[in-house]
């Protein structure tokens, strides 16, 4: 109050500071984005081909062989990925260092050189199964679908086994010994106390590979996958707009990632609950939401106590 009476007393008034810096910058970028829109829509590109083909049959059930692709190899991935976690994390010596092997190959080895691999495994072994069980021809086995599934899967598995590995180290070693003092069984620990915290440290990476499992699922092409992008070209080399289907293809992978961003950010709040938003996964909030899980393990069991008494 004292400065603005000063202020008034010689005839001075506040002036609000004025960002000429970001209005400059941001002119900038407007007109560099108008000038990217504008030599796209003046450029010789047929918008009227890339609208019918983006519901066009072919185009669609590349999509949902995309979409079923992706969906298989990340439930082959996380499954094995939780696997190879638990490995890592085990005090035998021998599984960890099979588990760490493991991870450093098929996280060291290109995705699409592991498909090539997979695809034409049948040039190494003519025929696959199990001794005494089972045997069949490889060339019949490992079709384009095996070899993207397995290629795209074990790759991504490998990733999965450090994001999950690295969500229970994230989890303070005081819960489980909290949850162990109670008496409670080691599964009860590990899927009421442990996991639920690990959630929320792994959901987030492990949707990013989500997504990057979809873009990934394009190098299938290689291997004669008739996903989104072969369904592309096996367009194009007929009718050669090849800009046009390029765009459908981009145009239907922006759609699909946004959906999964928006899953993946329903499934982050889902799982965030009950912590206070910090980048420290040991934090107070963290520490705050284990705290209330041990208490409720405890409280659930005092209930079935007493429960039996009476």
């Amino acid at each position: 109050m004292y400065g603005n009476d000063a202020a008034a007393a010689f005839g001075l008034r506040p002036v609000r500071r004025r960002h000429w810096g970001r209005w400059a910058s941001a002119a900038i970028i407007v007109a560099l984005l108008a000038a990217v829109v504008r030599a796209f829509a003046m450029g010789a590109i047929e918008w009227d081909v890339v609208g019918d083909y983006l519901t066009a049959d072919m185009i669609l059930k590349g999509l949902a062989n995309t979409a079923v692709i992706t969906a298989a190899a990340m439930l082959l991935g996380v499954v094995v990925g939780i696997l190879i976690a638990v490995l890592r994390l085990s005090a035998n010596p021998v599984a960890n260092a099979v588990a760490a092997g493991y991870v450093w190959f098929f996280r060291g080895v290109p995705v699409l050189l592991q498909l090539l691999i997979w695809y034409n495994l049948a040039l190494v072994f003519p025929t696959i199964g199990v001794p005494g069980l089972w045997e069949g021809s490889t060339v019949e086995v490992m079709t384009p679908f095996m070899a993207t599934l397995l290629g795209l899967g074990l790759h991504q598995s490998a990733y999965t086994a450090e994001i999950v590995r690295g969500g229970i180290l994230a989890v303070d070693r005081g819960q489980t010994e909290a949850a162990l003092s109670l008496a409670l069984p080691s599964g009860a620990v590990f899927g009421r106390i442990v996991l639920p915290q690990a959630m929320r440290v792994i959901i987030p990476p492990l949707g990013n590979e989500f997504i990057s499992t979809l873009k990934t699922s394009s190098l299938a092409a290689v291997v004669t996958y008739g996903e989104l992008l072969q369904s592309a070209q096996l367009v194009y080399y007929r009718n050669n707009r090849v800009i046009e289907l390029l765009i459908v293809v981009a145009v239907w992978y922006l759609a699909v990632v946004s959906v999964l961003a928006v899953g993946q950010y329903a499934v982050e709040r889902r799982y965030g609950r009950g912590f206070t938003p910090t980048r420290d996964a040991s934090g107070p909030g963290a520490r705050g939401g284990a705290r209330g899980g041990v208490r409720g393990v405890r409280g659930a069991r005092a209930r079935k106590t007493m429960g039996s008494e009476a």
